[in-house]
């Protein structure tokens, strides 16, 4: 039977302000498009385009941070990307309070926030090196997994309920909030921190931008990986907007049902990032990554039988929760590979370029998913989603020729220091 793993009072800190802030981001779930629809009466093509266009230039702007992240000490990097997101959210109570709010304001903002992501998550992967012993990479990013499906399963629906009682930028300022007090938890931790020593000096060149992306594609498990990953995710994050439209628009469904059929099969994903040590430990990481990686696509299909009634309901959370179960032991253990196979002085730039990919990709499937479905119609769009997803399994790597290690620092003194 596997213990319980102590990772220290440094990652407790780090675990605690990821914590509240994935709470505060489940709570202001859907936050900005709410606001547009309710506030500023934006038509559907601007709320796709508020979806896709944000985290898009986010992704842009983000391109030249790689680098910056990767020489710098993380701990600020993230505290500074924190207090940005802060700033950017509570901008929208304030012109809200004023009736200065605009659409274009929605829009900066949600670019702010998706670049602070992009920018946080790579000084976040790269800081979790210093603090976990390589052998502890996957019960740390377990516990990052199951945090990220418990906030989804209880924010939106609490976030809901405070939206009807207290106003549409209620849950705009919980989440400006938990921004903050994740950065005064990241401020808690101690211990010295060494500034990254760059080889060569000097500005940020185009090879410095280009190397997150040389790493991945020379690598050939996480080549696959990331090909992989970007279909994936780019395809089912495309079929949320169209669900909706199904739902809420053709089907008549009430919005406390379309909340809860995506509220509710979250608790799958508790399920999956608990299990995920357990079952890389009974059949392997490259069993587990072939065979979740294939499940989390065989299901994205049945989101083009929803029906109106309770029969409908129970089809989206059915395929919900397989798709989490899914995602939820897939997601650490890729996760826990990509820092074992990345060396120290490239994770920045890798985990950067890897979400800058994965924005995009999903930028990408949103636009062309929503002009499908205006040419045609919400679910012919997702039964063309559902099937494309069926040919990604044939991209999971074969096979696993790779050290269990590579790559990764056995014993630094940043890590002597921080644990």
């Amino acid at each position: 039977m596997l213990r319980r793993a102590s990772l220290g009072r440094s990652f407790g800190w780090l675990w605690a302000a990821y914590a509240v802030s994935a709470y505060g981001t489940g709570f202001g779930f859907g936050a900005l498009p709410l606001i547009a629809v309710l506030v500023l009466h934006a038509s559907p093509a601007e709320v796709s385009a508020l979806s896709a266009v944000g985290p898009a230039v986010g992704a842009l702007i983000a391109l030249p941070l790689g680098p910056w992240v990767e020489f710098h000490r993380k701990r600020p990097v993230m505290i500074a990307m924190d207090l940005a997101r802060f700033a950017a959210m509570m901008t929208i109570p304030v012109a809200y309070a004023f009736a200065w709010l605009s659409f274009a304001q929605l829009l900066v903002v949600s670019a702010v926030a998706a670049t602070a992501k992009i920018a946080f998550n790579a000084a976040s992967g790269a800081y979790l090196k210093t603090l976990v012993r390589p052998d502890d990479l996957l019960v740390a990013n377990a516990r990052f997994e199951s945090t990220t499906w418990s906030s989804t399963a209880l924010g939106p629906p609490l976030g809901g309920a405070a939206t009807s009682l207290f106003g549409p930028v209620t849950t705009v300022v919980a989440d400006a909030l938990s921004y903050l007090f994740s950065a005064l938890g990241i401020t808690a931790i101690r211990g010295r921190e060494e500034r990254p020593r760059r080889i060569g000096g000097g500005r940020v060149s185009t090879s410095d931008l280009l190397e997150g992306w040389r790493h991945i594609l020379a690598h050939p498990g996480l080549r696959a990986l990331f090909v992989n990953t970007l279909l994936v995710n780019g395809l089912i994050m495309a079929a949320e907007p169209l669900v909706a439209v199904l739902m809420l628009g053709q089907l008549g469904f009430p919005p406390w049902q379309y909340g809860l059929a995506f509220a509710v099969p979250c608790v799958g994903g508790l399920v999956g990032s608990r299990m995920a040590r357990r079952v890389v430990a009974r059949y392997g990481r490259h069993r587990v990554l072939r065979t979740a990686g294939a499940l989390r696509a065989v299901w994205l299909i049945g989101l083009a039988l929803i029906q109106p009634g309770a029969a409908g309901l129970a089809i989206v959370m059915a395929v919900e929760l397989a798709i989490i179960i899914s995602a939820s032991l897939f997601n650490p253990v890729v996760a826990t590979y990509r820092l074992e196979h990345t060396p120290r002085a490239r994770t920045a730039r890798t985990l950067s370029a890897w979400s800058i990919s994965s924005s995009a990709s999903i930028a990408i499937f949103t636009a062309l998913a929503g002009l499908l479905a205006e040419a045609t119609s919400p679910r012919t769009a997702l039964t063309v989603a559902g099937l494309l997803i069926l040919a990604t399994p044939l991209l999971l790597p074969r096979h696993d020729r790779t050290p269990q290690h590579d790559g990764v620092d056995q014993a630094s003194p940043a890590r002597r220091t921080l644990a």
